[in-house]
């Protein structure tokens, strides 16, 4: 591959790879303890750098197993996948100036935006001497090849495993959003935002039970943040 890219795609590579190395390693945490997790469901080895390569949504892949193991429901799988990703519609406006004239690169790029690839590309300072398109678009590969693996080497280590107990791989999933819950709660000096989506879960799963609160409590912590966002703005500001 090296010698079909120009010189200021290596170079841009090479920018790319350093400033995403630190997202391997994490990236490969979760992408084996997910393939592990679809094993530990019943699922083949291949199905979690499938699934992987064609959602690529992190957290939207953890739901997705329990759906595949579901009864058939298109609209409810639609409605949740729309909940969890909506966030990608602000990833998608914030980046819309940073990705204009990317020619065919830009089907990449939008297909390839996750929170890390948002994160380092929006606030990524690109050297002078580095194609800023290009530095883009090794970003943007560079953090799909590292989940896509993850998952891949999670599903062989699984099948290699089979005869471990894996049944307790399914906490995985909740583990996951306890930490990234977590994370968000120690940047906020207010958590009022915090507070109003432990309120709604635990309103909904106290009036529609256990499998079917989901829906309702995103819905209410939508309208919740929608009804109060000057106050939370207002409250973020003075906390700032």
């Amino acid at each position: 591959m090296r010698f079909c890219l120009s010189p200021a795609a290596r170079r841009a590579a090479g920018e790319a790879f350093l400033c995403t190395a630190p997202i391997l390693a994490g990236f490969w945490f979760v992408g084996v303890s997910y393939g592990l997790y679809m094993h530990s469901m019943g699922f083949p080895f291949w199905y979690p750098p499938v699934m992987a390569a064609v959602i690529f949504g992190g957290s939207l892949e953890f739901i997705a197993v329990s759906m595949l193991a579901s009864p058939f429901a298109p609209a409810a799988t639609a409605a949740v996948a729309l909940a969890v990703q909506a966030r990608h519609l602000f990833y998608g406006l914030s980046m819309a100036e940073r990705y204009r004239g990317m020619g065919w690169k830009l089907p990449f790029l939008v297909f390839w935006l996750c929170d890390e690839t948002f994160a380092l590309n929006y606030t990524a300072r690109v050297p002078a001497d580095t194609d800023r398109s290009w530095f883009y678009f090794f970003v943007s590969l560079f953090n799909y090849l590292y989940w896509v693996s993850g998952a891949l080497l999670g599903g062989l280590a699984g099948a290699a495993l089979s005869s471990l107990p894996l049944e307790g791989m399914s906490f995985v999933m909740t583990a996951m959003f306890v930490v990234i819950f977590l994370e968000q709660l120690l940047h906020e000096r207010r958590p009022w935002t915090a507070l109003i989506g432990i309120a709604a879960a635990a309103g909904c799963l106290r009036v529609f039970g256990a499998e079917d609160f989901m829906l309702p409590a995103m819905g209410l912590i939508l309208a919740a943040v929608t009804l109060f966002r000057r106050p939370l703005e207002r409250a973020a500001g003075g906390a700032s």
